[in-house]
C-alpha cells in the first residue's frame, strides 16, 4: 500500500454529502466540496488498492475541460484553489490541495450521457451480437475500433452503488427527463465530444468514447461531476491506432484487461492488484494529462 495515496477522507466539521466510487463529497454552505480520492473502480466495483495521485490527475483534467467548454454550456465548478475555499475547509488544505473542487450544488439528472466515436468495449460486443450499439443500428462489416461515420449518443441508467449501469434508449431517456431536455443534452454532448476530439488530437490522443453528467441549478442545465478524464473516457494513442484490434490506451482499460486476464467474476470483493498494474495504470493517467493539458 502506498502511503501517499488518499483512499478515504473524514473531514471532521464538514458534513458528508455522499461517497461515490472515487469522490467524497461534502456540503459546505450552499456549495459542495468534491474531493477526488485515489480509489479506482472497474466494472462498477471499487478496487482494494488505490492508484497514488490519481485524484489529482482527474481534478486537473476536469478543470481543463470545463474551461474549454464554457461557451458551449456552463458547469458546476466554482474553484480548484484551496485558498478560495470557505474558512471551514482551511484545516484540510494539505489534503485538498490539487484534488478538490468547490462546486455549485446541482440536481443531478438520472442519466449517464455517453458519446461514442469508435467501436470498442461493450459497444463492440453489442455490435458483434446484434449489429447495434445500445440500440443504435450501425453499418455492417465494421471492424473492432472502427471510427463511426459520425459519433453516436448512447445513454445509460445511473446505477445505485454496487449495481451496474444499463443501456437505455433515447425514448426511455425522454420518458425520464422529457423530450426537449433530451434533445438539448444530445446536442451539447456532441458539440463537447467533437471539440474535445480536436483538442486531444493535437496531443496525439484519440477520444474513442466518453461519459458526461448533467444537472440543473435553478432550472439551468449545467455540466457536473467530472469531464473527459481517463476514468470516464477511452484515450488511444493516434500513432498506434489500427482498426481490427483492441488499442493501447491511456485510461483504465489496462486495469480492466488485467482483471479479465485473471478471470475475476466482476463481483465484490475486488482482487488485490499487483504493484506493476498500479504503477502502469498511473503512468497511463499521467501521460494522458501530459499530452492533453501539458
Amino acid at each position: 500500500m502506498d502511503n501517499n495515496a488518499l483512499i478515504k477522507t473524514n473531514l471532521e466539521g464538514l458534513k458528508l454529502f455522499s461517497r461515490g466510487k472515487v469522490r467524497d463529497v461534502y456540503e459546505v454552505g450552499d456549495s459542495l466540496l468534491i474531493v477526488a480520492t485515489d480509489r479506482i473502480s472497474a466494472f462498477d466495483v471499487i478496487m482494494a488498492d488505490p492508484v497514488p495521485e490519481k485524484g489529482k490527475v482527474l481534478t486537473r483534467m476536469s478543470a481543463f475541460w470545463f474551461n474549454k467548454m464554457e461557451d458551449i454550456i456552463a458547469n458546476h465548478l466554482i474553484s480548484t484553489d484551496v485558498n478560495e475555499f470557505p474558512e471551514e475547509c482551511s484545516a484540510y488544505k494539505d489534503i485538498l490541495q490539487g484534488r478538490s473542487m468547490l462546486v455549485k450544488k446541482a440536481a443531478a439528472l438520472p442519466v449517464e450521457c455517453i458519446v461514442r466515436g469508435y467501436l470498442s468495449g461493450s459497444g463492440w460486443k453489442d455490435y458483434c451480437r446484434e449489429g447495434t450499439v445500445s440500440g443504435v443500428r450501425l453499418p455492417g462489416g465494421l471492424k473492432e475500433s472502427a471510427k463511426f461515420p459520425e459519433a453516436i449518443f448512447t445513454p445509460s441508467t445511473k446505477a445505485e452503488e454496487g449495481q451496474h449501469d444499463a443501456p437505455m434508449t433515447k425514448g426511455e431517456m425522454e420518458n425520464l427527463i422529457g423530450r426537449d431536455m433530451t434533445d438539448r443534452i444530445i446536442d451539447i454532448s456532441m458539440k463537447i465530444y467533437n471539440r474535445a476530439l480536436k483538442i486531444a488530437g493535437k496531443g496525439g490522443i484519440i477520444i474513442a468514447d466518453t461519459k458526461m453528467e448533467f444537472g440543473t441549478v435553478e432550472g439551468e442545465l449545467i455540466l457536473i461531476d467530472e469531464l473527459l478524464t481517463p476514468d470516464s473516457s477511452r484515450f488511444w494513442p493516434v500513432d498506434d491506432f489500427e482498426e481490427g484490434r483492441p488499442q493501447k490506451s491511456f485510461d483504465k482499460q489496462f486495469l480492466r484487461d488485467y482483471l479479465l486476464s485473471i478471470k475475476w467474476d466482476k463481483n465484490p470483493p475486488a482482487p488485490q492488484l499487483p504493484k506493476h498494474v498500479i504503477a502502469e495504470t498511473m503512468e497511463k493517467y499521467t501521460e494522458a494529462l501530459r499530452r492533453i493539458v501539458g
